[in-house]
């Protein structure tokens, strides 16, 4: 059984950090292109950032203070988040795409990141 959990959210203040983890399990995740999104009350969920086979891609509203890196031997996918700002308060989720789809197909239970002004 495929199984993405995510962790390490909560509540920061604006120019803080967190990182999120997300523990995969079912599949291995250095076959599958995986990403983190983000919806935020009355909005949209967004693309955050995703990494395929080392090449990483960044939406522009975090480029330069979001890493996303992976950990094969944990199988498990990271989201570095530096210079907070309180417009990225929003329910942060993991994601996996089967390779060679074209939509992401897993997804994880999100986990709430809120930051204070």
């Amino acid at each position: 059984e495929v199984q993405l959990v995510e962790s390490g959210g909560g509540l920061v203040q604006a120019g803080g950090s967190l990182k999120l983890s997300c523990a995969a399990s079912g599949f291995t995740i250095d076959d599958y292109p995986m990403g983190w999104f983000r919806q935020a009350p009355g909005k949209e969920r967004e693309v955050v950032s995703c990494i395929n086979a080392g090449d990483t891609h960044y939406a522009d509203s975090v480029k330069g203070r979001f890493t996303i890196s992976k950990d094969n031997a944990k199988n498990t996918v990271y989201l570095q988040m530096n210079s907070l700002k309180p417009e990225d308060t929003a329910i942060y989720y993991c994601a996996a795409r089967v390779p060679g789809g074209t939509r992401f197909d897993y997804w994880g239970q999100g986990t709430q990141v809120t930051v204070s002004s």
